[in-house]
């Protein structure tokens, strides 16, 4: 049995700058005293990181049910290097939450798995409207920044496994 030292070992890992990197941002305007927190704390994730306002976009959309077919249609356009979606479904009495919550999981990762652009995922999916606040500027941070992050690091990631520059 053989065993290696993490320095032996290559290590893959995205970071970076946002400049020059054409980011979407799919928000949600459903449940948006959520959404706008998610948004606001994205857009300023992505400007300390150093994004310039002409490379991005926000894309407004009825709900999370509508997120997919806009991030294919973005994906397709090839105009943008990564979307960033966000929303929130909030559990309610009736299994609506389910559909809802589990189609828009499954069309965003087939959009990013069928495009190769990194899509992320800050669609919030809670049992209360607390736990969604808490989540989109309370105590466990901001999400949409969280994932307004992991947009650039996947972008810088993705072309250092295509052999660009990142």
């Amino acid at each position: 049995m053989s065993s290696f030292l993490p320095h032996e070992i290559k290590v893959r890992e995205g970071s970076g700058s946002a400049q020059g990197l054409r980011i979407a941002i799919v928000v949600s305007r459903f449940n948006n005293l959520v959404t706008d927190r998610l948004l606001s704390g994205a857009l300023d994730a992505l400007a300390r990181a150093g994004a310039g306002a002409d490379d991005l976009q926000v894309i407004k959309v009825p709900g999370a049910w509508e997120m997919p077919v806009v991030a294919a249609t973005l994906a397709k356009l090839g105009q943008t290097d990564a979307i960033v979606c966000l929303g929130c479904v909030v559990r309610g009495d009736t299994p609506h939450f389910d559909f809802v919550a589990g189609e828009n999981a499954r069309g965003l990762t087939a959009v990013a798995t069928d495009s190769g652009i990194p899509i992320l995922n800050g669609v919030l999916t809670t049992n209360t409207m607390q736990q969604a606040l808490d989540r989109a500027d309370g105590i466990m941070g901001n999400k949409g920044a969280e994932a307004a992050v992991g947009a650039v690091e996947m972008v810088h990631l993705l072309r250092q496994l295509k052999g660009s520059k990142g």
